[in-house]
C-alpha cells in the first residue's frame, strides 16, 4: 500500500536503549544501508517497457481513457518536450539569460496538468512547461521572462496558472492561502501546488504542509523528486522517502511513478477529488529522474555519473507511452510523422516569437513601486533618465 495512513508507527529507539553506543552505529549504518537499497513501492499503471499493469486502487481513475486520449498525452509530451529543447538551444545562442529544462518529467507534468479541472488553481515553480501547456499558456509567453523581457507573459487569472515563482518552495504558502480562501468562498475547485526534491528542506513548505492540515485547505502538494536539488541527492536532505513526510502533518502522501503518465494523472485525479470532497491536503510524491542540468548554468557530470543517467534515460516517459501505444495498434507511422511536423513547426514558431520580442521600456522599473508615488523613487527616475541620456549625447545625440 503506497499511500500513507496518519495512524501511529513504531517508534524509534530512545537515547536511553541499553545497546551500547558501538553497536547503536553499526546498527545505525547497517539500517540506512538496507533503506538505501529498499526502495519502497510506488504507483506504476505503464511498465518502462510500455506494458499496461493492474492497480486495484487507481485503475478506475483512468477507465474512461481512450486510445484518442492515450495520443493526446504523447502528443503534449511530445510538443513540450520539443518546446523545451528549442528554449534550451536559445539560451546557449545567447537568446535567453536562462533557462530551467523540464527533460525527463514531463509525463509528471502532463499527466498531472490533464487532471485538473478549468476550475482549479496552479502554482507553480519555475519548471512547470508541461503544466503551463495543459493549462493553454502560449509557450512563448514563458519565454519573456527568461529573456528578460517581462516578469511572466500572462495573465494568472486568464488560465487558473499562477506565473512562475523562482523564491524556492514560496508558492506552496501562496497556493494554501488561496486553497482556504476558497474553502471559505464555498467553492468545490481544488488547488495545486508543484514543487521539488530541493524545495522540500525549505521552510515555506513545512509552514504550507502545516496551516493546510490544520484548516483542512483543498490543495495537493505535487512534489517533483528528480532526485537531485542542484548538486544535492535527496538521500542528503531526507531520511525517509519525501511522500512519507506528510505522515507527520497528518495528511496522506503517496509515491508515483514520475515516468508514467497514467499513474500520475490517476493519482493527481485521487488527490484532486479529495480536496474538493473537503478531505483536505495531499502529498504526491512523482519519482522522476531530470535527465538535463538543473538550469543551463548547471554542469550535471560534476556530480552524476553516466551510468545513472543512461539507466534513467531507459525510463523516459516518451519512449514508454509509445511503445504502448503502438503495442496495443492505438498509433501508426502517419500519427509519429505528423507530430514530428507538427513539433518542428513549434519549434520554428518559438524561436521566431523570441526573436522577435520587443525591448522593454526601461522606465517600467520605476511604475508601481508604490500606489501613490513617492519622491525617492522620482528622484531616481530622474537620475536614471540622465544616464540614460548620456549615451544619446556620447553619439553626437543619436
Amino acid at each position: 500500500m503506497t499511500v500513507e495512513s496518519t495512524a501511529a508507527r513504531t517508534p524509534r529507539r530512545s537515547a536511553g536503549s541499553k545497546a551500547g553506543t558501538t553497536g547503536t552505529k553499526r546498527t545505525t549504518k547497517k539500517a540506512a544501508g538496507a533503506a538505501k537499497s529498499a526502495e519502497p513501492a510506488l504507483v506504476q499503471l505503464l511498465t518502462p517497457e510500455g506494458k499496461r499493469v493492474k492497480n486495484a486502487e487507481f485503475d478506475k481513475y483512468v477507465a474512461d481513457i481512450t486510445a484518442e486520449d492515450l495520443r493526446g498525452l504523447y502528443r503534449d509530451m511530445v510538443l513540450t518536450r520539443r518546446f523545451d529543447a528549442e528554449a534550451t538551444a536559445l539560451q546557449r545562442q545567447g537568446e535567453l539569460g536562462l533557462w530551467a529544462s523540464l527533460l525527463g518529467q514531463e509525463a509528471a507534468q502532463i499527466g498531472s496538468g490533464r487532471a485538473l479541472r478549468d476550475d482549479d488553481y496552479v502554482f507553480p515553480t519555475y519548471r512547470e512547461h508541461g503544466v503551463a501547456w495543459c493549462r493553454g499558456v502560449d509557450p512563448t509567453n514563458l519565454l519573456g521572462m527568461f529573456r528578460g523581457v517581462n516578469n511572466g507573459g500572462w495573465d494568472p487569472n486568464g488560465n487558473n496558472f499562477h506565473l512562475y515563482t523562482i523564491v524556492i518552495g514560496s508558492q506552496t504558502l501562496h497556493a494554501t492561502g488561496y486553497a482556504m480562501g476558497i474553502t471559505k468562498d464555498g467553492a468545490d475547485s481544488a488547488v495545486i501546488a508543484y514543487f521539488g526534491d530541493g524545495a522540500s528542506s525549505q521552510g515555506d513548505v513545512a509552514e504550507a504542509f502545516t496551516f493546510s492540515a490544520v484548516y483542512n485547505a483543498p490543495v495537493v502538494f505535487f512534489c517533483q523528486n528528480n532526485q537531485w536539488a542542484i548538486s544535492e541527492p535527496t538521500e542528503k536532505q531526507s531520511r525517509v522517502p519525501l511522500y512519507q513526510r506528510a505522515q507527520g502533518y497528518g495528511f496522506p502522501g503517496v509515491r508515483v511513478d514520475g515516468n508514467d503518465v497514467l499513474a500520475n494523472l490517476a493519482v493527481t485525479k485521487w488527490a484532486l477529488e479529495r480536496a474538493r470532497a473537503g478531505e483536505g491536503p495531499t502529498l504526491v510524491e512523482a519519482f522522476t529522474y531530470r535527465m538535463g542540468a538543473h538550469t543551463t548554468s548547471d554542469d550535471p557530470t560534476r556530480y552524476r555519473t553516466d551510468d545513472e543517467r543512461l539507466a534513467w534515460e531507459a525510463k523516459d516517459p516518451l519512449l514508454r507511452l509509445r511503445r504502448h501505444l503502438e503495442a496495443a495498434n492505438h498509433a501508426d507511422e502517419g500519427f509519429f510523422a505528423e507530430l514530428e511536423t507538427e513539433s518542428e513547426a513549434l519549434g520554428k514558431r518559438v524561436r521566431e516569437a523570441v526573436r522577435a520580442m520587443p525591448d522593454p521600456d526601461h522606465f517600467a522599473i520605476f511604475e508601481n513601486v508604490y500606489a501613490d508615488g513617492h519622491a525617492l523613487v522620482d528622484e531616481e527616475r530622474a537620475q536614471f533618465a540622465a544616464y540614460q541620456a548620456s549615451f544619446a549625447d556620447e553619439d553626437g545625440g543619436k
